[in-house]
């Protein structure tokens, strides 16, 4: 009896049976991020979602962002542990839409692999659903793709996009900010993904292996660097809805560190000393800093250092905006205030004038951290 010929597309490395399982073993994960408006489940072409809600806006205007993860998959290949680096990636998109007072509506996914391990696939989607779900976004559609001899077998990158939706007299941003507006900090829960390959650089020229005890933490290295990024969309979304007129402007603690992503979202002509004395960066910034014979002061530009997000609010209302934030379970704290006039000239360093092609206001972090706990 004559043999099923070999498809020839497995022999070239990809496995599309594979790819069916792990849409399979991730369904349930995405369903659950699923509300009235998404139409048409799980595997379309295309991902449909009812925007017949957007009549009730005077002027709708949508938000969107896109956003990987950067070298934290490293940590997690290396340990084999994906289950988390999916609420990363929510963090790194949605998370930059709230910045503009958005509601998030819906994401999708992208999965580059060298090769499929439906399993391995299935755990960082449900991470990215257990995002979405955290941050009231519908996962309406992603993709997976093998590549082979592009990728190692056991490589992959994952990338993602948001679209979300403010009335357009509700943006948030430079121009509603003021002098005399109080900065507050909102904690992070680590370096969330940014800095990772100055982290990959201090743990291997240390010799640490990530499957190693760290004594510091309590837990091995790579389960202390893979904890998920903090999701701050509903807590802040709720702090717009609960202290109405607030908040001026929000900052998303990203790549570029701490003073230039405020500097973005600050006019042109203010100023801002953010004191380091108001906060202690937490220990595993600490050790790494340590491990890597450096000061805290050096990396200012490559971590959060333990602030994932500045809210710019008035005078009036920070001390309420700050109560709300810590009763959702974010420790916030003034950080500084806004200036406008000439920048000071003394010895306390220089500013961060603007960033990323924006023109903005100038930020710089002054005096000395708290002690370490």
């Amino acid at each position: 009896m004559a043999q099923s010929p070999q498809n020839p597309y497995t022999e070239a490395g990809v496995d599309t049976a594979a790819g069916d399982l792990a849409v399979e073993l991730m369904k349930s994960a995405v369903r659950r991020t699923h509300g009235p408006e998404v139409l048409g489940g799980v595997g379309g072409f295309a991902g449909l979602f009812d925007a017949s809600a957007l009549r009730a806006y005077a002027k709708p205007l949508l938000a969107t962002s896109t956003d990987g993860v950067g070298t934290k998959v490293a940590i997690a290949q290396a340990i084999d542990k994906h289950d988390t680096i999916g609420q990363d990636l929510v963090g790194m998109v949605v998370d930059d839409i709230v910045v503009v007072g958005a509601r998030p509506l819906f994401m999708t996914d992208y999965i580059a692999c060298g090769k499929v391990f439906p399993e391995r696939i299935a755990d960082i989607v449900r991470g990215i659903a257990t995002g979405c779900e955290l941050t009231g976004t519908a996962l309406v559609g992603g993709e997976t793709a093998e590549h082979p001899g592009l990728l190692g077998v056991n490589d992959y990158d994952v990338a993602g996009a948001a679209t979300g939706v403010v009335e357009a007299d509700a943006v948030l941003g430079a121009e509603r900010v003021n002098e005399g507006d109080v900065v507050l900090a909102l904690a992070s829960s680590g370096p969330h993904s940014n800095g990772y390959s100055l982290i990959r650089h201090i743990v291997s020229g240390n010799g640490i292996t990530y499957g190693a005890d760290a004594a510091d933490f309590g837990r091995t290295w790579g389960e202390e660097l893979l904890e998920p990024t903090r999701l701050y969309t509903r807590p802040l979304l709720r702090l717009l809805s609960q202290v109405p007129d607030a908040v001026h402007a929000l900052s998303h603690v990203t790549g570029g560190g701490i003073a230039a992503n405020l500097a973005r979202v600050l006019p042109q002509g203010t100023w801002v000393d953010l004191d380091r004395s108001t906060w202690s960066p937490p220990p595993v910034f600490r050790v790494l800093a340590d491990l890597g014979s450096l000061q805290l002061e050096q990396t200012e530009g490559t971590w959060n250092l333990g602030i994932g997000f500045l809210a710019v609010v008035s005078a009036a209302q920070a001390d309420a905006a700050a109560s709300a934030l810590t009763a959702e379970g974010i420790a916030t704290w003034q950080v500084g205030v806004v200036h406008t006039g000439t920048l000071p000239v003394d010895a306390h360093g220089h500013y961060e004038q603007g960033a990323k092609g924006v023109d903005g206001g100038a930020v710089r972090l002054v005096g000395s951290y708290a002690a370490g706990n």
